[in-house]
């Protein structure tokens, strides 16, 4: 228990980023982001469609992560508190903005099923998927907010 403590009250840096609670969470949080910034790509979007701010929001999510691991990875954080805090803020930003994006893109779903023509039902269900990674992606950020904040306190 001492150690886990411990290691809950550094920033991890180097290969440790892979292998420490919540920064093991940066890969799969890139891997779900990635998918829904494709899937929401790659599907059909009508002009009053509300589908920019999931973009939005996976993007800005994808390349900050990306950051925020490369940061880690080099120790550019130097073990300071302010990055913890900082680490807890932006992932609590995160899962604010996924949430919403989630929502949206769900809904947007659930209008285009009851829209769907037969060459649109390739897109629905390219919108299922991505809302099923979106809300993953969600628990991710949530998750590693939550152990961020515990790693905060514990700083």
């Amino acid at each position: 228990m001492a150690a886990a403590t411990q290691q809950m009250s550094s920033l991890p840096s180097g290969l440790r980023v892979c292998s420490t609670v919540p920064d093991i969470l940066y890969l799969p949080e890139l891997v779900f982001g990635g998918l829904v910034w494709i899937l929401v790509a790659s599907t059909h979007v009508t002009t009053p469609n509300p589908q920019g701010w999931v973009m939005f929001v996976s993007v800005f999510c994808f390349v900050i992560t990306f950051l925020w691991l490369v940061i880690f990875a080099c120790g550019g954080h130097k073990n300071s508190s302010a990055w913890a805090t900082a680490d807890f803020i932006y992932h609590l930003i995160a899962v604010v903005f996924y949430l919403s994006a989630s929502v949206i893109l769900a809904y947007v779903t659930i209008i285009l099923k009851y829209a769907t023509l037969a060459p649109l039902d390739q897109y629905y269900k390219i919108d299922i998927a991505a809302v099923v990674f979106s809300y993953v992606a969600t628990l991710l950020y949530f998750i590693h907010c939550i152990l961020s904040a515990v790693r905060w306190k514990s700083f």
